[in-house]
C-alpha cells in the first residue's frame, strides 16, 4: 500500500488545484493520500471529493507553522476534523502577519537588487493571506536571479541572506492542542530540516510527546536517504509512530516525486497502522 500523508496544493504554496494534486497522486500509484497545506484547511472539501473519486484514501490534514526555539518548525495534523471551531481559529491567527512580513522580504530583496518581488510573489499565490518563502523563491527562479528554488534558498530568504525576515508563528503547544482537540494525529515534519543540535532536537521531541504529540515523519522528500534510517532510530527510540509524504509542492520541484517515495524502514510502526 502506498502511502503519502504530506502534500501541499495552491491553498497554500503547491501550484496545483486540490483535485489536480490528487490526480497526479493517483497516476503516480498513490492509495492513501493526505492533503496538509500550510495553515490551511481550505482545500480538504475539494481534495476528500477527487480522492474518493479516484478510489484513494482520504486523510485530512494540515501542517501548522510553529516557533520552537526561535525557529520555524512544522507539525503535521492528521485524521483531523477541518469544521473543528479552535483549529479553523488558531489557523486564522496562525496566517496572519504573513502580509507585513512578505512586504518586508520584497524591501530587502529590493535593496538587494531584485525590484517588485512582493508583486511577483503574488503572481504565484492562491490566498495572499498565505503568500510565504515559496512563492517569492518561484518569482526568483522566474527573474533568472536563481535556477532553481534550492538555489534560491541558498543565496537568499535564509538566515543571515537578504530576503530573511523571521516570523512568530504558533506555540508548540498550541499547535499539538489544535491537532488533538479536533481528533487528529501531531506528527513532527521532515524534523531532518531544522538546524537543531541533538540536544534542542532531544528536547524538541521530548516537550512534543509531553504535550501529546505521537509521530515523526521518517520517510519525507525533505530527507535525505541517509535521514531515513537516523529518523527510523530517533523514532524507535522516543516511541513515536512513524509517518511518510513526499512534501510535494509542484510536479518536479520537490527532492521526490510520488512514485520514488520508498517505504518505511522494517520495524516502524506506521502512523496509519490502526485507520483501516
Amino acid at each position: 500500500m502506498k502511502v503519502d500523508l504530506h502534500c501541499h496544493s495552491k491553498v497554500s504554496d503547491g501550484v496545483l488545484a486540490p483535485a489536480a494534486v490528487a490526480a497526479y497522486a493517483h497516476r503516480s500509484g498513490v492509495d492513501v493520500w493526505a492533503l496538509t497545506d500550510h495553515d490551511e484547511i481550505g482545500g480538504i472539501k475539494a481534495a476528500r471529493q477527487a480522492a474518493t473519486s479516484l478510489g484513494m484514501r482520504f486523510v485530512a490534514g494540515v501542517e501548522i507553522s510553529v516557533t520552537w526555539a526561535n525557529e520555524t518548525v512544522h507539525i503535521v495534523g492528521l485524521q483531523i476534523d477541518e469544521d473543528n471551531r479552535a483549529l479553523v481559529e488558531g489557523l486564522a491567527a496562525t496566517r496572519n502577519g504573513r502580509q507585513a512580513r512578505a512586504r518586508e522580504i520584497a524591501a530587502q530583496l529590493a535593496a538587494a537588487g531584485i525590484p517588485d518581488a512582493y508583486e511577483g510573489a503574488l503572481r504565484y499565490v492562491g490566498n495572499p493571506d498565505l503568500i510565504s518563502r515559496t512563492h517569492f523563491a518561484r518569482y526568483l527562479v522566474e527573474t533568472g536571479a536563481c535556477g532553481t528554488t534550492a538555489e534560491v534558498f541558498r543565496k537568499f530568504l535564509t538566515e543571515g541572506k537578504p530576503g530573511y525576515v523571521p516570523h512568530r508563528w504558533a506555540t508548540l503547544e498550541q499547535a499539538v492542542g489544535w491537532i488533538r482537540g479536533a481528533g487528529g494525529i501531531a506528527v513532527v515534519a521532515h524534523p531532518g530540516r531544522y538546524p537543531f543540535s541533538d540536544t534542542a532536537e532531544g528536547a524538541l521531541f521530548d516537550a512534543f510527546r509531553q504535550l501529546g504529540g505521537s509521530a515523526i515523519e521518517v520517510v519525507t522528500g525533505s530527507h535525505t536517504p541517509d535521514q531515513y534510517g537516523v529518523y527510523a532510530e530517533q523514532a524507535r527510540r522516543y516511541g513515536f509512530l512513524a509517518s511518510r509524504g513526499t512534501d510535494f509542492h509542484a510536479p518536479g520541484e520537490s527532492r521526490i516525486e510520488f512514485a520514488e517515495l520508498p517505504p518505511l524502514p522494517a520495524g516502524l510502526t506506521p502512523v496509519w497502522h490502526d485507520w483501516f
